[in-house]
């Protein structure tokens, strides 16, 4: 049976719970429309940062968590999705075309939407406690599912490689223009329904680590001695067009969430993919070549404080009209 005009407020109740997907510097890069049996996924280019993701690439992997995020939470509403990823090429702001039936939802599909609620980005060091193997060969499934690859990063050398081209890839960004000045204007906020908040940063950080730098925050890390244990693992794609780094997005969302439901923490790193040299870096030192890296993600155990939901958006403040067609 096909969505009527009665269930509008579920829809409009899972995009504002798919609003907590992950998205650089919680930009929330996204806008809506919704019609009676269809949701529309658009990019919101005035939230995009062109000093730091001068190719859109962060743009797209938000836009994709937040497109999986929203299957999610309509799956546990009883709400079926079927996607058309880029359906008006005359429209590349266009991201999303969802057309909606109605399903029973399953208990996967609640504690999926619950670990939605639960999920952060968690900035803390994590303890070297080993992150079981049944546990990542999940998480790569769950990347697969979503048409992109999950690889640990666990051959000798590696990490060493990997952390080089974070190094590099910072120093670019040290030299570029507006680049402090727009991490300044989206991070470290107190009062605010977007950007990173200092209720989420660390309040003192030892070296660079693998994470960009970040004004000050509140969070005190209480074993110093965590820095970045547990795995770090490359999301990549067999190529790198727009389709791959949304679905890149998708993965990035079915991984973060099936970790939290395990109960371990993530914290996606994107600052040395966007730089063309330490990408490429990245692609033919670190994975022979063999993928396109799209994301660095660290996994594994953090301190067992809860750390503070990031803010949103007001949700009909991303909602536009409905479609005329559909009036």
């Amino acid at each position: 049976m096909i969505v009527d005009r009665m269930d509008r407020r579920t829809v409009r109740s899972a995009v504002e719970l798919a609003a907590r997907a992950p998205s650089v510097h919680n930009s929330q890069p996204w806008r809506w429309r919704i019609g009676d049996r269809t949701v529309h996924l658009y990019a919101d280019l005035r939230r995009w940062l062109p000093v730091t993701d001068a190719d859109g690439r962060d743009l797209l992997l938000s836009l994709g968590a937040v497109l999986h995020h929203l299957r999610v939470a309509l799956a546990a509403s009883g709400l079926e999705a079927t996607i058309h990823r880029f359906p008006n090429p005359d429209a590349l702001d266009h991201v999303a075309a969802l057309e909606l039936r109605t399903r029973v939802p399953t208990d996967a599909d609640l504690g999926f939407a619950a670990a939605i609620v639960a999920r952060r980005s968690d900035r803390r060091g994590y303890s070297d406690w080993e992150v079981p193997p049944v546990l990542v060969d999940e998480l790569v499934e769950r990347a697969a599912e979503q048409g992109a690859t999950l690889r640990p990063m666990t051959a000798a050398g590696a990490r060493a490689r990997i952390e080089r081209a974070v190094t590099a890839a910072a120093a670019a960004h040290d030299a570029l223009p507006g680049y402090h000045t727009e991490t300044v204007l989206w991070s470290g906020r107190t009062a605010s329904d977007d950007g990173v908040p200092a209720a989420n940063l660390l309040r003192r950080v030892e070296g660079r680590g693998l994470d960009r730098v970040f004004p000050p925050g509140a969070v005190e890390q209480r074993e110093p001695g965590l820095t970045d244990g547990g795995l770090l693992a490359v999301l990549g794609t067999a190529s790198d067009d727009r389709l791959s780094q949304l679905r890149a997005g998708e993965a990035l969302s079915a991984v973060v969430l099936h970790a939290t439901r395990a109960g371990v923490a993530t914290c996606p790193l994107s600052e040395v993919l966007e730089i063309e040299e330490t990408r490429t870096a990245l692609r033919d030192e670190v994975l022979e070549g063999t993928l396109t890296p799209q994301l660095l993600v660290r996994i594994g155990w953090a301190p067992p404080e809860p750390l503070p939901a990031t803010p949103r958006l007001p949700v009909d403040a991303t909602i536009d009209g409905p479609l005329s067609e559909e009036r």
